[in-house]
């Protein structure tokens, strides 16, 4: 218990592995469903379908989250799964509203991938570098 209060006082704006699983399952059902809700005005329109895919990969990015914190809390290492098992679920999402989203959530999704693997390592060299000096 004492180790989980020293590792958390550092950081109280991140949220825990539990609660970003947590948060993220939420949001995966609530964009899901607003994603099939209005699945017809997205595949309306060229514009309308790009925004699809954009939005299919909002579902790829919070499943990623959902999936990378249940590893971590079940102890299980974090690797290329996880993304290519997010994809496959943001690609079968897009999928149900029209074709061209689904090479648009692709697209969207390398893209963020890109961002949140850069995000990543930036966060992980802050947090060496503060362990360095302790």
């Amino acid at each position: 218990m004492q180790e989980w209060v020293l590792g958390c006082s550092d950081s109280w704006s991140m949220a825990g592995s539990g609660s970003s699983m947590l948060y993220s399952f939420l949001l995966f059902i609530v964009i899901l469903s607003l994603q099939e809700m209005y699945r017809g005005k997205l595949a309306s329109t060229e514009l309308f379908t790009i925004f699809g895919g954009f939005i299919s990969s909002l579902l790829f990015l919070v499943s990623l989250t959902f999936i990378g914190n249940f590893q971590e809390t079940s102890g299980m290492k974090t690797g290329w799964g996880a993304v290519i098992i997010a994809e496959g679920i943001a690609l079968i999402a897009a999928s149900t509203v029209h074709r061209v989203c689904i090479t648009t959530c692709f697209l969207f999704s390398a893209g963020l991938l890109y961002e949140v693997n850069k995000l990543s390592g930036t966060m992980l060299s802050k947090s060496e570098s503060k362990a360095r000096r302790l």
